[in-house]
């Protein structure tokens, strides 16, 4: 059993939930990457924020990205947990139709699954699978 803490990126890093978009516009950059959880004071996992997001909620409604905080983009949260097998994974994503799923261990952000992640470990049907449940609608 392959388990998401087997694929899982484990260098994940947070943008807190207070800090603007414009950091995280610059962390995003400087890090190569499109997405970035955002973590609370009490260093739990509070939301995911994305470069879209970025766009259509900020930039596209005229609002200042160095004063929208990251904490404003939080909302509804889907997580997998480290132990949990890369099929409940894989239904997680589809059923959500997620491209990033954060990895939790004893309520703390331990990871980040990927498209990328799960590519490398399913078979060429089960990718076309995953990206027409995930791209469908």
């Amino acid at each position: 059993m392959t388990t998401a803490r087997e694929i899982m990126n484990a260098g994940v890093q947070c943008i807190k939930e207070d800090q603007s978009l414009l950091d995280a516009a610059r962390m995003m950059r400087d890090l190569n990457v499109g997405s970035l959880p955002i973590c609370g004071r009490d260093d739990k996992l509070h939301g995911i924020i994305t470069d879209r997001d970025i766009v259509v909620r900020c930039v596209a409604e005229g609002r200042s990205c160095e004063e929208m905080k990251a904490g404003e983009m939080s909302g509804h949260l889907h997580w997998v947990n480290a132990d949990d097998d890369i099929s409940h994974v894989l239904r997680q994503m589809e059923e959500n139709q997620i491209r990033r799923m954060p990895v939790i261990e004893e309520h703390r952000l331990v990871g980040m699954v990927s498209e990328a992640d799960i590519a490398r470990h399913l078979t060429e049907d089960q990718i076309a699978e995953f990206v027409e449940r995930v791209y469908a609608r």
